[in-house]
């Protein structure tokens, strides 16, 4: 994943798709592309190779209605419901509203802060988690509010090899709901109650289509390590946790309206930005995302569904 300085230019597809990459190891920007339309199939092309490589890419100057927001993401596989568990838009429901005051959000600021706080994997609870998300930004606030990406792949590549051959082997019970310890409001609770997902994943998934080795530990939905003691699993988790969030292995992104930002959601971890509670600025975010299909770890064994129905295609 690695490059060379001399190598982070701007890189042209036939098509004339820029990347420019923003960081060593995750994230680039792709420029001369109109996402409003439908793609030609070489952009398509360059697009997902681009996606691939850098696990997260950006877009900008992109406004876009709900429609052609979901058109363009229909052009990387099958869209999903806004959220499986917190429910979408009434008219639009592939689409998901993210705004400041969502009911996600509605415990975090009783949360005790650790350096891996908020960071998480998409819906990593359910089965098959979403492959792909994509995030349009409509209201941005002035200033704050920026999204940061980390990459499970650099995570995984720069443990010790005898650290890589014991997480080779472990799985994890991946569970949503509100921290441990955490009292969430009713309304939250219920819409778990309703859709309380379950999974046990292996902690290093093979990559479906690069078949690159990720450290799959988004601190959001893990809950244990599978055959440890609860304090071998909490040490373990907490090493790991603070290693995937290391700030080398990241790329931040500042929003402006009509950014955009599509990311692989088996590889990468990211983080919602925490100071956007401390202004009176408005953000409204919007986002669609694309089926998954269920992590397979090193040995070659699929995850397993302990409680929960696999997502499926809006």
């Amino acid at each position: 994943m690695s490059l060379e300085a001399s190598n982070v230019n701007v890189e042209k597809s036939p098509s004339s798709v820029e990347v420019t990459p923003l960081s060593i190891h995750i994230g680039a920007e792709i420029r001369g592309v109109d996402l409003s339309r439908p793609l030609p199939l070489e952009q398509v092309r360059d697009i997902r190779a681009a996606w691939l490589k850098w696990q997260v890419v950006f877009f900008r100057d992109q406004p876009m209605t709900h429609r052609q927001q979901i058109d363009f993401s229909r052009q990387f596989g099958a869209v999903t419901p806004g959220h499986v568990v917190y429910g979408g838009d009434s008219e639009f429901p592939e689409i998901y509203p993210v705004s400041k005051h969502r009911t996600a959000n509605n415990f975090s600021e009783q949360l005790l802060l650790r350096p891996w706080t908020g960071w998480h994997t998409d819906i990593t609870a359910a089965i098959n988690p979403p492959m792909a998300s994509i995030l349009r930004g409509d209201i941005v606030p002035p200033y704050g509010g920026d999204t940061q990406f980390t990459s499970m792949l650099v995570a995984y590549q720069t443990l010790s090899p005898t650290l890589r051959v014991f997480v080779d082997g472990l799985r994890g019970i991946y569970r949503n709901g509100a921290p441990q310890n955490v009292e969430a409001k009713n309304e939250y609770e219920k819409m778990i109650q309703n859709r309380t997902l379950v999974s046990e994943h292996p902690l290093v998934r093979v990559h479906p289509e690069t078949g690159e080795r990720a450290l799959y530990v988004g601190p959001g939905h893990l809950k244990s390590v599978v055959g440890l003691t609860p304090s071998e699993s909490k040490g373990l988790l907490e090493m790991l946790w603070e290693h995937l969030t290391r700030p080398e292995f990241t790329v931040r992104f500042k929003w402006e309206p009509g950014s955009i930002a599509f990311w692989d959601n088996r590889s990468v971890c990211h983080l919602a930005p925490r100071d956007i509670f401390a202004s009176e600025f408005a953000r409204q975010f919007y986002r669609t995302t694309l089926v998954g299909d269920v992590p397979v770890g090193v040995d070659g064994k699929p995850s397993k569904s302990l409680e929960g129905d696999p997502i499926t295609a809006a």
